[in-house]
């Protein structure tokens, strides 16, 4: 069968450039997304135009417990290993929705249904080892507001200002699960690192107020990112051999994010910690 990639949230933007990118490596490329339509076409245009290409769907919807279960289990049931898991898929919510199990729904999308999707495929990366977790994060985890932790995921009332501090906590989310896991899988042959693609041109802010106007001007600079560049770093993290046996990482392709300090949350394993236990308990895994 070969290499094997997962891409979540792989039928637009960043996420459909990342299975393209892989597939041109020659992986398989399973894509998990929420709507088969759409899963339809990005199979019929990547096998298009990618000569050789494999590339099949997951149908599923990250937000809701249940639909991530069900397709860790038909990816448990199609392959006996995985090379490479991607955790892609996000939203940016402009006002505060509930999640079919009861969470605050932006960050049951971008944080638990990928916290529990990793979870439950770690018994076939070990087996694929050595393998590697990506996890697209984002440089607006240093505007995330202040949480309790033991509260990250509930359901609050916010509108388009609000959304950009709850859109950052749950990518500061991402990277705080990302450190943690890495530490955790230690010695395992998998690898985990988290990246930020830089300002992207795709449609994950389109409803933001303002944003089509910065939108164009961006567009005239280096600063807005295609797709396509926007995955660079992703694909870089998941096939170069620089980053074989690196683990724990937060790599970001915005220009200048490099001169900035770390956020320190970023740097408070009791933190990384917490948040792990309590989305462990929150999406029904033991809190090992």
């Amino acid at each position: 069968m070969g290499k094997i990639a997962i891409v979540t949230g792989g039928t637009s933007g960043i996420g459909k450039e990342i299975a393209r990118g892989l597939a041109r490596a020659g992986f398989l490329v399973g894509i998990v997304c929420r709507n088969e339509m759409r899963g339809a076409a990005t199979v019929e245009e990547l096998t298009r135009d990618v000569p050789g290409a494999r590339v099949e769907t997951f149908i599923g919807d990250l937000s809701v417990l249940m639909d991530v279960r069900r397709v860790a289990a038909s990816l448990e049931e199609r392959f006996d290993q995985l090379d490479v898991l991607v955790d892609n898929a996000g939203v940016h919510l402009l006002r505060a929705k509930v999640s079919a199990d009861g969470y605050d729904r932006m960050i049951a999308t971008n944080h638990l249904g990928p916290f529990l999707l990793t979870n439950l495929l770690l018994g076939l990366l070990e087996k694929g080892a050595p393998s590697r977790v990506v996890v697209v994060a984002s440089e607006a985890h240093r505007q995330a507001d202040r949480f309790e932790v033991e509260r990250l995921a509930e359901p609050g009332s916010y509108g388009p200002a609000g959304s950009l501090r709850v859109y950052g906590r749950s990518k500061l989310l991402n990277i705080l699960f990302a450190q943690e896991l890495a530490r955790r899988m230690e010695g395992s042959g998998v690898t985990v690192n988290a990246m930020c693609p830089g300002a992207v041109a795709t449609g994950l802010f389109r409803d933001v107020p303002g944003s089509g106007r910065a939108a164009a001007l961006l567009a005239r600079t280096p600063v807005l990112r295609t797709p396509a560049q926007g995955a660079r770093m992703a694909l870089r993290l998941a096939l170069d051999e620089e980053f074989e046996g690196r683990s724990g990482g937060f790599y970001s392709s915005t220009p200048g994010a490099g001169l900035l300090p770390t956020a320190g949350a970023l740097k408070n394993p009791e933190l990384q910690r917490a948040v792990w236990d309590c989305s462990a308990r929150l999406v029904g895994l033991p809190a090992l």
